[in-house]
């Protein structure tokens, strides 16, 4: 009950938090590309530009001194939420049952380079070798796991928030 009061009494740092989290798990992708090297695959960069929205969406709702931004901002942050975890639970699916041929396809950038837009994106959602390995765990999940379960996590925030402040 505690929680759901804040969803009450303070929206907007519940916005903040949710922008704070995408940024945080932004930086870590960062620092798992950069310091590691681990490189992402394709469906690892779609869910970088979710979380990204999300951020952006949860901190432009989070300076509205207005319920009405607070909702748009939260629709937003659902329909992002809900792609990115589309996505992210498509790549753990694909790591859990990897193509018989492993291809290590082009990186996205190349893709959009080399082949028109209707294209690139069922190639995108096909996966590829680079899509199904799993570099790196934590407590047993992939980052597609991980990923899977912060954009869950936000779309149900994301619904808390626009069910406790539509009723107000």
């Amino acid at each position: 009950m505690f929680l759901l009061n804040w969803f009450d009494r303070a929206p907007r740092l519940m916005l903040a938090l949710a922008s704070a989290t995408c940024l945080g798990m932004l930086a870590f992708g960062m620092y798992l590309q950069h310091v590691v090297g681990l490189e992402p695959c394709p469906m690892c960069i779609v869910q970088r530009y979710a979380l990204l929205l999300v951020a952006v969406w949860a901190g432009l709702a989070a300076l509205s001194p207005r319920r009405g931004g607070w909702l748009a901002g939260g629709l937003l942050i659902l329909l992002t939420s809900g792609f990115g975890a589309f996505v992210a639970a498509r790549q753990s699916w694909l790591q859990w049952n990897p193509p018989e041929v492993l291809t290590c396809g082009r990186d996205l950038y190349g893709m959009i380079e080399a082949f028109p837009l209707q294209r690139v994106i069922p190639m995108v959602f096909k996966g590829s070798g680079d899509c199904s390995a799993v570099d790196w765990t934590f407590l047993g999940g992939s980052i597609a796991n991980w990923s899977f379960v912060v954009f869950v996590g936000l779309a149900l925030a994301s619904v808390l928030l626009l069910l406790r402040q539509r009723g107000r």
